[in-house]
């Protein structure tokens, strides 16, 4: 998990963007069905966090269904993903339809909308 970074500056919480951070290594692939995560202990002395803050998030994203846990063996990524994926999705749409009707309401152009679209794409290639 060292591609997940915390920054202790920001103004969001550390275990949101925990969440977030192991959230992108399931969705992109990174991390594989049935995969373990590491250890709430582990992860918390390679992160230099609190322990309660890994097993919050666990649990988040055990809410999320992204990850399962069995007592005494640990935490996995799920079998199947597609339902959270579904829910991901969903939330991105949504907040695409939001930033359309903004950039309606400041006269952005379609085009110019959809050259930034463009951009941020070829930009954030896993």
């Amino acid at each position: 998990m060292s591609n997940i970074r915390i920054d202790v500056k920001s103004r969001t919480p550390i275990f949101e963007q925990l969440c977030a951070g192991i959230r992108e290594e399931i969705l992109s692939g990174a991390m594989a069905p049935g995969e373990a995560l590491p250890s709430v202990r582990a992860l918390a002395c390679e992160l230099a966090i609190n322990p309660n803050t890994i097993q919050k998030a666990y649990a988040e994203l055990e809410r999320q269904k992204l990850i399962s846990s069995a007592p005494g063996r640990g935490s996995f990524v799920s079998d199947d993903i597609r339902p959270a994926m579904g829910a991901f999705e969903e939330k991105i749409l949504a907040d695409l339809r939001a930033a359309v009707h903004r950039a309606r309401l400041c006269s952005i152009a379609k085009e110019k909308l959809t050259e930034l679209i463009d951009k941020e794409w070829e930009g954030t290639k896993p």
